[in-house]
């Protein structure tokens, strides 16, 4: 990937994190950008979002940037000056859930490999 592609992936994550936090605050408080991928024709792009809260919350948040996601291009495209600006598809990343659950699973085995020899580590 060249350094151009990168650049305006960083850009175009930190200007849609930025256009979320002030111009929908309490809708996108619990909304992370975690990544962005423009394809190397600035075309198409991905957008990838992981949402705090249970499946119920996630789902509806998701729907609600989907919703959005017009107003949030047009934002954009006053922000960034492009070629082309990329037509942007929201994908929710369940990758924070997986560590959290992997992260569990350490911690319940390591309480009970540590449960018979507690005082051993001394």
């Amino acid at each position: 990937m060249s350094n151009r592609i990168v650049r305006i992936n960083e850009l175009v994550q930190r200007e849609i994190s930025d256009i979320l936090r002030q111009r929908f605050t309490a809708e996108s408080v619990a909304i992370t950008v975690s990544e962005v991928r423009i394809a190397p024709d600035l075309r198409d792009g991905r957008v990838f979002v992981a949402i705090i809260g249970d499946a119920k919350a996630v789902a509806e948040r998701f729907r609600w940037l989907q919703r959005r996601s017009p107003e949030i291009r047009e934002e954009l495209a006053k922000r960034i000056v492009l070629k082309f600006l990329p037509h942007l598809t929201y994908v929710l990343d369940k990758s924070s859930d997986r560590v959290a659950r992997l992260l569990a699973a350490m911690d319940e085995i390591e309480h009970k490999a540590g449960a018979p020899g507690e005082g051993s580590d001394a």
